[in-house]
């Protein structure tokens, strides 16, 4: 009885282990968001735990992933003059690095190569094989995968799906069936192996760890290589799981792909290790596995110099910027305008023309979500998309209305009719019978539509939410927010000016209003562009800005609300309106919504608005013109316009914009702070006055959530370039779009691609992104920084382990000139601030 027990303890814990393992594994593989909801995501986001060069160093034991550029880059950047002896004996002294900068010079001469990662079956059944006449069990192994993911996951293209009885089981039961194997790869037997499968992933996992002879130390590391050899798969279950725990997807299948993902990967290894026609395999697994180190001495110097050479680049950058924002401010004049712009890097250019126009304009910064924890549904459809950053869930809705309710059923009706028929006419189309009569009957009708395509456009094309309205309807739909279910009014209207204090108090706009106060959100312009909502507003969504803006001007303008605000001291006085607005980042146009509530008495505010943003989006232009290679037009303001706008609808134009290239730092400060320099679009800008927020809410809240946001967005660009194969989805032109907007294929198979596609990255002959870490300035006094740091793990990771560099600003210098220091952890005494 004794021994029952043991044995059972025994079993417990040896799987509790196991357990421990996966988990480990799976937590270390970052979520990545489907098309339509294209948010910048930090790839290496399951390794901020660990300081940066550390993680670097797994990663590339792991699966061969640098995260730094090769030494060419920085030997670039050092003949071009960027990079000085002073920024490499700076990086030097930071790191305190038993190292010459001589030497440092020296090691720009000479290429490395990364550690060997770790061995899968898969690599050394390669190794064996004459890859130039026979394909290698990598590539089909992941084609296998790939291909059964693409088809299980797809609930929006195709017609016909795998059954959804788990991922695990639906492979199980197709691999049994599947001759490619066989035939393709030669591997006789293939069949019977696979039909004998344990049917239930855990036991899959417990049987080939066992029967490959993986240490329970070692399985942690193994499952992480094998989930990073299916990297895009696995992040899409990471996304599936990251989901169900935010409680946007119900029930826990969608919790389990991404252990069920490892199962599949895990099982490929095992039966590559029966294959009966490679029995030299087995024992060079063996020797392979027991080896201990992936890394040798001469490595880990390189590894250093590389390191220090990154510091010394980012440095660079820093020093310039340190010197223009310690300037004392010019003294604003009170503005007739209050223009709130998402901090979005983007949004820098234009802010800078806009204020450029005018003394009494006034710009800010704000998260682009605009504080409102919403989704959106249309009228007269099914769909709710979230409107606001992917770390969080929403908890109200958006839909659109009409003044006349009469009206808003009307067209939410006709709609809901017009869309039934047109997927009605699409589930014809795609029908398989369709397949051999469709286009030879229809195909010459779209022929107009093609040519139309084809030739120049300056127009603005319609979005996906405007689908199945006419322009008269789009004009007479406004998104406004509904109420709570199940609430009194009395309870509806306080939980309205709740959230509308809340929001003013973020934003610092609790006094001294303008005339005019625009919230203006941003999005893109183009065409025929699958990654299309990772250029539109990453913190609504991966969705344009204009619902938000437009649902927080009418909470804002509801004299109900101002009236109870009253009660919280914010007093918007009558003679003040908030109009929403979107700035076209494709075009530097910005438009303006609902402008027929406007009281007549503010006419002429409106049109001297009107024509100072047309004159700003002509300076941005201009601005903008050289990296878009229109540098000869720049002086033609009509002309670029339309060429710009042409570009925006060219379905052949892989460069729309740049996106967010090239961002390096965020500000947390006044305007003040930064409104003289030019910042060159680099820099996310969000207004805080420290003085106003007591209770350190809105500092803990911009540390915790837009700090957070912004480091996603330079990570992915920064993992983009540095390893765009592995992080990136490489050549924009090859991209097939997989189940609708689940991601992209590079052609017609492999992994799934996740990151930003060459093209936003390089124009051709040089990169347009420099991969730097971000520059975090914080206008706070330095106790109030360092108890938001202690008390919140995720950014202590961040700050602590390096993923981004910590700056503190504070106004103490005489003529109102500013300190700034560097937050600097070190290895004894935790973190330290230093003179910057």
């Amino acid at each position: 009885m004794n021994t029952l027990l043991e044995s059972t303890a025994v079993a417990k814990s040896a799987f509790a282990e196991l357990e421990a393992s996966v988990t480990q594994a799976c937590q270390r593989i970052a979520p990545t968001w489907p098309l339509d909801q294209f948010i910048a995501v930090n790839p290496y986001w399951g390794f901020v735990e660990q300081p940066m060069a550390q993680a670097a160093r797994k990663l590339n034991q792991l699966s061969g992933t640098p995260l730094v550029m090769p030494r060419s880059f920085y030997r670039a950047e050092w003949q071009a003059g960027r990079l000085k002896q002073a920024h490499f004996q700076g990086a030097i002294d930071a790191a305190q690095a038993d190292c010459k900068v001589d030497e440092l010079i020296d090691s720009l001469r000479t290429e490395i190569k990364g550690a060997q990662p770790q061995i899968l079956v898969t690599t050394l059944a390669d190794s064996q094989r004459d890859l130039s006449h026979a394909m290698a069990w990598v590539d089909f192994v992941t084609h296998q995968i790939s291909q059964h993911c693409a088809a299980y996951f797809d609930v929006s293209q195709a017609a016909w799906n795998p059954a959804r009885v788990g991922l695990y089981a639906s492979w199980s039961r197709q691999l049994a069936s599947d001759h490619s194997t066989a035939l393709l790869m030669g591997y006789t037997g293939f069949n019977l192996k696979a039909a004998s499968l344990p049917l239930d992933p855990w036991s899959l996992i417990a049987a080939a760890t066992k029967a490959l002879g993986v240490k329970p130390e070692q399985c942690a590391d193994y499952y992480t290589a094998l989930l990073m050899s299916i990297n895009g798969w696995a992040s899409w279950c990471a996304y599936e799981r990251w989901q169900t725990r935010l409680g946007t997807i119900s029930g826990s299948a969608d919790e389990d792909d991404i252990i069920e993902l490892l199962a599949i990967r895990l099982c490929w290894e095992w039966l590559l290790l029966q294959d009966p026609n490679n029995l030299q395999l087995a024992p060079e697994w063996i020797a392979a596995s027991t080896r201990k180190d992936y890394t040798t001495a001469s490595f880990e110097i390189d590894n250093k110099h590389d390191w220090l050479l990154q510091d010394a680049l980012e440095l660079a950058y820093q020093e310039p910027l340190c010197r223009g924002l310690a300037k004392p401010p010019a003294v604003p004049a009170p503005p007739t305008v209050q223009a709130i712009f998402c901090i979005d890097v983007r949004s820098e250019v234009f802010r800078r023309a806009l204020e450029a126009t005018s003394s009494t304009m006034q710009t800010r910064g704000f998260a682009g979500f605009f504080g409102l924890f919403i989704s959106y549904s249309p009228a007269g459809t099914t769909m709710t998309r979230p409107q606001l950053p992917g770390l969080l869930a929403s908890s109200r809705c958006v839909t659109d209305e009409c003044d006349s309710l009469a009206l808003g059923q009307a067209i939410a009706l006709r709609r809901k009719r017009g869309l039934q028929w047109r997927s009605t006419w699409q589930n014809f189309r795609s029908a398989a019978s369709s397949g051999f009569s469709f286009v030879e009957t229809c195909g010459m009708l779209y022929a107009g539509k093609l040519l139309k395509n084809t030739l120049p456009s300056y127009a603005t094309p319609h979005t996906v939410e405007q689908t199945g309205l006419s322009h008269d309807e789009v004009k007479a739909s406004r998104p406004r927010l509904q109420n709570l279910p199940g609430v009194t009014p009395e309870a509806e209207l306080q939980s309205r000016c709740d959230m509308a204090a809340g929001i003013l108090g973020a934003m610092g706009v609790t006094k001294d209003f303008a005339r005019i106060v625009l919230l203006a959100g941003h999005g893109s312009q183009t065409a025929n562009n699958p990654h299309a909502a990772g250029l539109d507003c990453g913190a609504c969504g991966g969705q344009t800005g204009e619902v938000n803006a437009r649902a927080l001007a009418a909470l804002l303008n509801d004299a109900a609300v101002r009236t109870a605000l009253i009660v919280k001291d914010i007093h918007i006085p009558d003679s003040t309106w908030f109009l929403g607005g979107m700035h076209n980042t494709t075009t530097d146009e910005v438009a303006l919504y609902d402008t027929d509530l406007l009281p007549a008495l503010h006419a002429a505010d409106l049109v001297e608005l009107k024509t100072n943003l047309n004159l700003a989006g002509r300076r941005a232009r201009a601005e903008r013109a050289p990296a878009l290679g229109l540098a000869h037009l720049a002086g033609h303001p009509e002309q670029l316009e339309k060429t710009i706008k042409a570009r925006g609808n060219d379905w052949a134009q892989v460069r729309p914009e740049w996106g967010l290239a090239n961002n390096a730092a965020f500000i947390v400060a006044p305007r003040v702070r930064s409104q003289h320099l030019d910042l060159a679009g680099r820099a996310f800008l969000h207004d805080y006055d420290h003085t106003q927020d007591t209770t350190l809410g809105v500092l803990e809240l911009i540390m915790t959530a837009p700090m957070v946001v912004t480091n996603w967005i330079n990570m992915q660009y920064y993992a983009s370039v540095v390893d765009n194969f592995k992080y990136g989805s490489g050549n924009k032109v090859l991209h097939n779009v997989v189940g609708g907007r689940l991601g992209v294929f590079e052609g017609n198979g492999g992994d799934l691609r996740i990151g930003l596609p060459m093209q936003s990255l390089h124009d051709g002959s040089q990169w347009q992104h420099t991969p730097l870490r971000l520059s975090v300035f914080i206008e706070a006094p330095q106790a109030a920084i360092d108890c938001i740091i202690a008390k919140h793990a995720v950014v202590r990771q961040l700050v602590n382990n390096q993923w981004l560099h910590l700056f503190q600003m504070q106004a103490d210098l005489p003529g109102g000139a500013v300190s700034i220091a560097r937050y600097r952890p070190t290895a004894l005494a935790g973190a330290a601030w230093v003179a910057a």
